[in-house]
């Protein structure tokens, strides 16, 4: 009985492994699959800035409320809040309260020869908000030219008329002296060999110092530097020179005229020359200035200096002049860039300060030293916040529509989409 009883055990029951799987696969059929993780969110290199009143550039309304977006470097999107697609894991830059305005370009400046500082007037000036500049002929064989293909960071693009041609200057530069149509067609052959971005000239015989360019050799020099692909600015003073400049095939008017008011012949050839762009580069209004908004940017005792300033009626008389023409060559539709010579790095916001109180509008100002001076030196990837372009603007504080001050009000600075290290500046280069 008791072998009957053991065999049935063993028929009917289980090993204990056996009762282990089988548990195992009863609690498989008995339960869920357990959920999948959700995916992670992707990771994405756009940057989104939102709220700010975006001023374009291009004379167009402001976007108020506007948004766009920006990956490596490049503006990708632009429009009014919710119009733009925003990727999942951009980041969010929040600028509601503030106005964007493109990165200023200088039309006319003259900077450092040196590498070392040429690189930081370049920082300097992309501290106040200038995204590029052009050094108007003074740069010779020693300079550093090459900085034109390097993106060094917190600093604005150097572009560079080489070196410029005049007539002989003793004592008062170097540069290239000619005094004939040959000599000054080899002259443009030479800087066209340094693949220069513009040609310049000087046509002024310094308060009758100097024998001025003839109307022949700045012909010359004009057909030459067309030629070759270049356009010609020209440094000028009296009225005279400057109908005889347009009448000659100018480009650019690195300067207004100076001795005196122009006339209706003057306009009428402007007229007939619809693409010839004008740096006003204004003079000192020679009115004292409260210079307080650049505390802090350098030496207390040098800012004290700057401030001490009195009135001077000459000056007064020769801004008055340049003001006023100005004013009728804006209003007669010429096209007016932007630029503010020497190489003072804050000057940029004196001079569209002054281009205001001379009578343009802040907007046709900003329009001038954003879209109009990036057109006029060939910059086609910046001046304007539109997609495609170089993500080079600057974060203001307040609206320099109501008051073009503002501009001097910088929240912060991008270039190629990059923050500017503004405070490094002010420590390292400023002080």
């Amino acid at each position: 009985m008791q072998a009957q009883n053991k065999k049935s055990r063993h028929s009917r029951g289980f090993s204990a492994p056996m009762l282990a799987a089988l548990a195992f696969m009863v609690g498989l059929a008995g339960c869920e699959p357990a959920p999948e993780p959700p995916p992670p969110t992707p990771e994405s290199s756009v940057v989104v800035y939102e709220g700010a009143r975006l001023i374009v550039g291009d004379g167009s309304a402001p976007i108020e409320n506007g948004t766009f977006s920006v990956d490596e470097g490049q503006i990708i999107e632009v429009g009014a809040a919710g119009s733009i697609a925003v990727p999942d894991g951009a980041a969010r830059v929040d600028l509601s309260g503030m106005t964007v305005i493109p990165a200023i370009v200088d039309a006319h400046v003259h900077m450092s020869t040196t590498r070392d500082e040429l690189i930081a007037d370049l920082q300097r000036r992309a501290y106040f908000g200038v995204g590029a500049a052009i050094s108007m002929g003074s740069d010779d064989a020693g300079t550093p030219l090459e900085i034109r293909n390097e993106v060094i960071p917190d600093a604005a693009r150097f572009l560079s008329a080489g070196l410029g041609i005049t007539s002989p200057e003793p004592g008062r530069r170097v540069v290239h002296w000619v005094t004939t149509e040959d000599e000054a067609r080899q002259a443009v052959r030479d800087e066209a060999a340094r693949d220069v971005d513009m040609i310049k000239i000087w046509v002024d015989d310094r308060d009758g110092q100097y024998d001025k360019l003839s109307p022949e050799i700045y012909t010359a020099v004009i057909e030459e530097a067309h030629a070759n692909g270049l356009q010609v600015a020209a440094h000028i003073f009296n009225l005279e020179d400057g109908k005889g400049l347009l009448q000659a095939g100018v480009d650019v008017f690195a300067h207004g005229v100076r001795d005196r008011d122009i006339d209706q012949e003057f306009l009428d050839l402007v007229a007939e020359r619809p693409d010839v762009v004008l740096v006003p580069n204004l003079p000192a209004r020679g009115v004292p200035t409260d210079l307080g908004w650049l505390a802090g940017t350098m030496p207390d005792d040098q800012l004290q200096a700057l401030q001490a300033t009195e009135a001077d009626p000459a000056a007064q008389e020769a801004h008055g002049i340049q003001a006023r023409n100005l004013a009728r060559l804006s209003e007669a539709g010429m096209i007016v860039a932007f630029g503010t010579d020497g190489n003072t790095p804050w000057a940029a916001h004196v001079e569209m300060e002054d281009m205001v109180e001379a009578g343009m509008s802040p907007a046709d100002v900003i329009v001038a030293a954003t879209g109009t001076s990036a057109a006029a030196l060939g910059l086609t990837d910046m001046g304007t916040i539109e997609a495609g372009k170089s993500a080079d603007f600057v974060v203001l504080e307040a609206n320099p529509l109501d008051d073009i001050t503002n501009t001097r009000r910088i929240a912060s600075v991008y270039l190629r989409g990059e923050e500017v290290d503004r405070e490094g500046i002010r420590s390292r280069v400023m002080n």
